[in-house]
């Protein structure tokens, strides 16, 4: 028997800012110390398989990934064609003609979703205003916004002072 109260031939180990007060891991597990009224006792605590971390990078757009995940495919598709090719004509196989064109024609496709990736990124920040050039549309848009917002906070103040004053100086009021 392993010492105070472990499982039969634990192992018990401390581990720095994982363990809590009242636990410690027994065999590769966390356990909790319960007290009772005859003392206390070992309860299993289990332990998350991983943490969430805040994301580094922001993700990439929905448009954008898309085309990534394609072009990886069909580049990946490419790669086994060409090594197929390769290995059919190292055993003079029937089958390296055909994998040859093949592979050729892959390249080409493969350089397309390249570009392809490439194009709907810089279609995307053109769209969404990554960037920021004098010429971009998405500029222009932020700046009729930010003018709109500027303009509703300006009037939103001139109506809370018109109330704050309780309404004179209009003519209007009574």
């Amino acid at each position: 028997m392993g010492g105070r109260g472990t499982a039969t031939g634990g192992h018990e180990q401390a581990v720095g800012q994982s363990t809590a007060a009242g636990q410690r891991h027994v065999g590769g597990r966390a356990r909790g110390i319960v007290g009772h009224a005859d003392g206390p006792e070992e309860q299993a605590y289990y332990r998350p398989l991983w943490i969430e971390e805040p994301a580094r990078r922001r993700r990439l757009p929905d448009p954008v990934r898309t085309s990534a995940v394609r072009a990886v495919l069909i580049i990946a598709v490419t790669l086994i064609q060409a090594v197929t090719a390769f290995l059919s004509t190292l055993a003079e196989s029937w089958l390296a003609f055909p994998m040859v064109l093949s592979s050729v024609a892959s390249t080409v496709v493969a350089t397309w979703a390249a570009l392809d990736v490439w194009v709907t990124r810089q279609v995307w920040n053109q769209r969404n205003g990554v960037v920021s050039e004098p010429s971009s549309t998405a500029r222009t848009l932020r700046r009729e916004r930010r003018r709109a917002r500027r303009q509703a906070r300006a009037t939103e103040r001139a109506q809370e002072r018109i109330r704050r004053q309780g309404g004179t100086g209009r003519l209007s009021h009574p």
